[in-house]
């Protein structure tokens, strides 16, 4: 037994390694590879590994769309707030949930709670602050602003307020009296903070303005971001602020915004302000398809109203980073400690190790940021967005979007999770050959794949194979197809994987013969070579692989015609889509001929040279033949062919003959009869003592065949001696003449 899977074995690696030249591979080595995948109690350290993640556990499910906001209380509950009902619930710390308040406005997106336990919740789009306390909501401040967005409790219970349109601050004592505290002149105050010397931070949008505030009116900017947006503001009791900012590549926002904590805003990017509009009406709906991201332009109009809605697709812009996370030290100085063109941040939470967590809207991720700058996907909750976080007893707690839900990360470890790798394209039908993986020595690492035709893995894919366990010997079973995916099952303490490896044959494709040209070059001063290149002459013709040729209409017989030592060149374009190197092999034949003549083999490059007197005149056909072998096992290599339109070769002047003069007084008259063996004649013309040329048409009306004849009068002659060319052209430019003397 023992021998015939070693026999086994041999057979499939020499199976492999016949097709070498050509195997491919997929590896995914990397943290931003492995990132983007789907995890499922999974996290990822910053050199692409896969671990076991901390136990996730569901705290509070809303049953709404969103949790916009969460605050917690002296008592250790939590409260939250959410949309797009407006409601406040209470979950308690043994895991118990009420619904405190529903307000009549959609969406709540601050909360806070004071010293004394009481509840503080901001409405929006009618901007207000309600005091809700024994169950019972009261309206506190209404800053005749439509959006309010965040909320702060200074040491002295004072209630700070940050707002949106107008973009101001305001002061409210405990009594309710309140002030402008400060104007920033932003549209928005999208986050509040108090540092260690009290002085208040404001985040700003749409210039990403981050404040400090140490009175009335009195401001210093901290940091002026280049993304629109400060979200999240983290003061640490160093002095030192931990700043998130967003909006790289959504601030040309053409649709209502998702349901995410960026503000609910049309944001149009222009040189060199940012514009805004509002707004609180209308309807979006999530789109589905896979389409290409659409460069936003660099300015546009504001848009029009429109209403928060759930998620709808936002208008990438290539390139430029959604998000990113700043460090301002005590001096003032700035640090970026981390960006991301993919992913938004909506949220951050330090914990009382110095540990900076934060949240993004990439299916909820929550991510660790180490003191070397590099970032661990710690778990992910799979929601369409994680909006906030909250540290404290208990461990961190994350508010979710798409469904409104609270998730505690638990010290502990989990005991098994899965992870989906992204779906590789290999571009045509391919053969699977082996995955491979390095794995730890704990726990048990279990790889499926399954395979399909189409880009999405739907209901037409394959079924997940059976599980591989083999890290450097297991055999894909999937069946052939184009598009390929991983899932890896871990389970069990010190479970790991890492740098995954995938090898497959794809289908050779053929090449494409896209187009033959013949022409007539000058001697070169060799006969029957290759050359890369050719310069179009006068004369020329060119047949594409769909029988379109580049002339106004029809695919008509080219005529060439050369001089002496001239010769004639082929030209053919082709291509591989899998970018094989070609050969090439050319042949013709006559018009009357059955075979193929072989010209040349073999040829690397995409044209040759013909001595223009090895064809005699007549019709030709010229046909190449482009094979991929170079690149592939003989087997399978593929090739294509297409012929030219006819060529008409005439080397030969057309004969003309002239009838005797006929002379009456100052008028005389010639006849020319004018014959061509090869190809029809298209002019003719005469000139009377080497004076210009003068055109005479055919007889019938028309110069088109290859015998015509041709009437030449001439009036006003003086008296004497005359004489008389007649010049006739073929199709192939070649001229006969003929001269007659007029006594």
């Amino acid at each position: 037994m023992k021998k015939f899977c070693k026999a086994a074995l041999a057979l499939a690696a020499m199976a492999v390694s016949l097709a070498a030249a050509t195997t491919a591979t997929w590896e995914m080595n990397t943290y931003q590879d492995f990132l983007k995948g789907r995890f499922e109690g999974l996290s990822l350290d910053h050199d692409g590994r896969l671990t076991v993640a901390p136990k996730l556990e569901t705290v509070f499910s809303s049953g709404q769309p969103t949790i916009w906001s969460i605050a917690r209380a002296p008592d250790g509950s939590i409260y939250a707030g959410t949309g797009h009902r407006g409601r406040v619930y209470q979950i308690t710390a043994s895991g118990a949930s009420s619904l405190v308040w529903t307000s009549d406005q959609p969406e709540i997106f601050a909360v806070a709670v004071d010293s004394a336990g009481v509840v503080y919740a901001a409405t929006s789009p009618d901007g207000k602050v309600y005091r809700i306390e024994k169950g019972k909501a009261t309206e506190f401040f209404a800053p005749q602003a439509k959006y309010i967005w965040s909320l702060a409790f200074a040491k002295d219970g004072t209630l700070f307020v940050g707002a949106g349109n107008p973009g101001n601050i305001y002061r409210v004592d405990k009594a309710g009296k309140a002030e402008t505290y400060y104007e920033t002149g932003q549209s928005h105050v999208t986050a509040l903070a108090f540092d260690s010397r009290g002085n208040v931070l404001a985040g700003t949008e749409p210039n990403g303005i981050l404040y400090r505030i140490s009175a009335k009116d009195k401001a210093f900017v901290l940091y002026n971001a280049n993304l629109p947006e400060i979200r999240s503001i983290i003061p640490m009791p160093d002095g030192a602020i931990y700043a998130s900012a967003l909006g790289g590549s959504v601030a040309n926002r053409t649709t209502p915004l998702s349901t995410s904590l960026s503000s609910p805003l049309n944001v149009t990017v222009t040189a060199p302000t940012t514009s805004i509009t509002v707004t609180d009406s209308g309807n979006s709906q999530a789109d589905t398809e896979i389409k290409p991201r659409a460069n936003a332009p660099s300015a546009a109009a504001p848009q029009p109203v429109q209403q928060l809605g759930p998620a709808s697709p936002l208008t990438e812009i290539p390139g430029v980073d959604k998000s990113a996370i700043y460090k301002i030290n005590p001096d003032d100085t700035v640090e970026t400690l981390w960006t991301s063109k993919e992913e938004n941040v909506y949220s951050m939470a330090v914990e009382p190790n110095g540990s900076l967590y934060f949240a993004t809207d990439g299916q909820g991720r929550l991510y660790k940021l180490g003191a070397d700058r590099k970032a661990t996907l710690m778990v992910e909750t799979n929601e369409g967005e994680a909006t906030r976080l909250l540290d404290g007893p208990g461990g961190l707690v994350a508010a979710t979007g798409d469904m409104g839900k609270l998730f505690r990360l638990a010290d502990g470890a989990g005991t098994s999770g899965s992870y989906e790798s992204p779906v590789h394209d290999s571009g045509s039908v391919a053969r699977w050959g082996r995955i491979t993986w390095r794995g730890s020595s704990g726990g048990k690492v279990q790889i499926a794949t399954r395979t399909g035709n189409s880009a999405r893995a739907d209901k037409t894919w394959s079924d997940w194979s059976e599980p591989l366990t083999n890290p450097q010997d297991s055999i894909i079973r999937s069946p052939n197809a184009r598009f390929i995916q991983w899932r890896a099952n871990l389970d069990g303490p010190g479970a790991a994987i890492e740098n995954v490896s995938i090898a497959y044959l794809p289908q050779n494709n053929p090449p494409v013969i896209r187009s033959i040209s013949v022409s007539m070059q000058p001697n070169s001063g060799a006969a029957l070579k290759s050359a890369a290149s050719s310069t179009s002459p006068a004369y020329s013709v060119t047949v594409t692989d769909t029988g379109d040729s580049f002339t106004p209409a029809g695919t008509p017989t080219q005529t060439l015609s050369h001089g002496s030592g001239s010769q004639i060149q082929i030209t053919w374009q082709a291509d591989d889509p899998d970018g094989d190197r070609l050969l090439y092999s050319l042949y013709f034949r006559g018009e009357d001929e059955k075979e193929w003549k072989l010209l040349r083999a073999n040829i690397p490059e995409n044209s040759l040279l013909l001595d223009g007197d090895v064809l005699a005149d007549g019709r030709y056909y010229f046909r190449v033949i482009a094979s991929d072998q170079p690149s592939n096992a003989a087997n399978v290599a593929r090739t294509d062919e297409l012929v030219s339109s006819p060529v008409l070769i005439d080397n030969t002047p057309p004969v003309v003959s002239l009838s005797a003069p006929r002379r009456n007084n100052d008028h005389v008259e010639v006849d020319a009869d004018v014959v061509d063996q090869t190809s029809p004649l298209r002019r003719c013309e005469y000139s009377l003592d080497a004076g210009p040329w003068t055109p005479v048409e055919a007889a019938d009306g028309v110069t088109d065949g290859p015998h015509e004849q041709f009437h030449i009068a001439i009036g006003r002659l003086r008296a004497g001696e005359h004489l008389l060319v007649v010049r006739a052209y073929d199709t192939a430019n070649n001229a006969g003449l003929a001269k007659v003397v007029i006594p």
